[in-house]
């Protein structure tokens, strides 16, 4: 259903399609069309629908191939859906293959989700995160020797092997 603006004022009318065709908080939404054939990588941020042909890497936060379009390259998005073909690696949080796709390539992912009748072949790899790194709990260890009293330090050691800072202190009879 459309909604229908207030008024029929021209002013009106383009204020409401501009306010219908706001870009997301991420960017924006482009579209690759049927007929373009697009040769090279893709960046950014947003999200984008290929109906198109891309020969290079994509790398975009949302990334839907749709049942026409293919990539010829790597894929790599917070999430990807395929309807269409795509040669080459995909990395992707979660990734969602539809009945009539057709993957030849590696998945690594978190979340990884194929419908029957969907074609891939390639390894699927789950993406592991790692845990923050966590300091190794180092030994109690004095930053210096302990203070000795003079009368302490006044007698000779006996002879032997050097004496470590970790040593005991003697104490004086």
């Amino acid at each position: 259903m459309i909604d229908k603006p207030a008024s029929n004022d021209p002013q009106s009318t383009a204020g409401e399609a501009a306010r219908q065709s706001k870009p997301s908080q991420k960017g924006g939404s482009t579209t690759i069309g049927a007929d373009t054939v697009l040769e090279g990588n893709i960046s950014g941020g947003g999200e984008i629908l290929v109906d198109g042909t891309i020969k290079g890497d994509v790398r975009i936060d949302q990334v839907t191939i749709g049942s026409g379009g293919g990539v010829e390259g790597g894929v790599y998005a917070e999430v990807v859906e395929v309807r269409g073909r795509v040669s080459g690696a995909i990395t992707a949080k979660q990734v969602r293959l539809y009945d009539a796709c057709h993957v030849d390539g590696d998945i690594t992912h978190e979340q990884l989700a194929m419908e029957s009748g969907a074609f891939f072949q390639g390894r699927s790899l789950r993406l592991q995160r790692q845990a923050p790194a966590v300091p190794a709990a180092a030994p109690a260890v004095p930053a210096s020797a302990p203070a000795v009293p003079a009368a302490a330090t006044a007698r000779p050691e006996p002879a032997g092997p050097p004496s470590s800072p970790f040593s005991r202190a003697k104490s004086a009879p």
